[in-house]
């Protein structure tokens, strides 16, 4: 079925050398900040997908800079109302997490439709910031595994 989402995604937590976390507001949802989010397509890897959702929400090529996997999956009730995107009875969604480290802030090019604005924010503005629990827990690990 086409335009049906699989229940299975990943979470890119973009951040510099600095601290500054790169979070993107929704176009469907304004005032609703996250960081790179999208789900796997057909049979690509985690990785894949993480490096094509990046490439789609901000034009970053993630292959230029440090992308992990930090080996965490969060596993979370689809809000109700983006349930229509999947299939008939699916309910949760499990999300790998991922870090991308670049050594500054790079220009960012918006997905048009996606997304209406981005900014850079110190992690400790941006883990408040986030709408999502799960992201807010990923920024926050970040803080740990970075040491700032």
């Amino acid at each position: 079925m086409a335009g049906v989402k699989q229940p299975v995604s990943v979470l890119v937590v973009i951040h510099t050398a600095a601290g500054e976390v790169l979070l993107l507001e929704r176009a469907d949802h304004p005032g609703y900040w996250q960081s790179v989010t999208g789900s796997r397509e057909g049979e690509e890897s985690l990785r894949d997908t993480a490096i094509r959702e990046v490439r789609e929400e901000t034009g970053l090529q993630a292959g230029q800079f440090e992308l992990s996997d930090w080996q965490r999956q969060n596993i979370y009730e689809i809000y109700p109302h983006w349930r229509h995107r999947y299939p008939a009875g699916i309910t949760h969604n499990t999300e790998h997490v991922f870090g991308l480290s670049l050594p500054a802030r790079q220009v960012v090019r918006l997905a048009v439709g996606e997304h209406l604005s981005y900014r850079w924010l110190p992690w400790q503005d941006a883990a408040e910031k986030v709408f999502s629990p799960s992201n807010r827990e990923a920024i926050l690990e970040l803080s740990l595994r970075r040491h700032w």
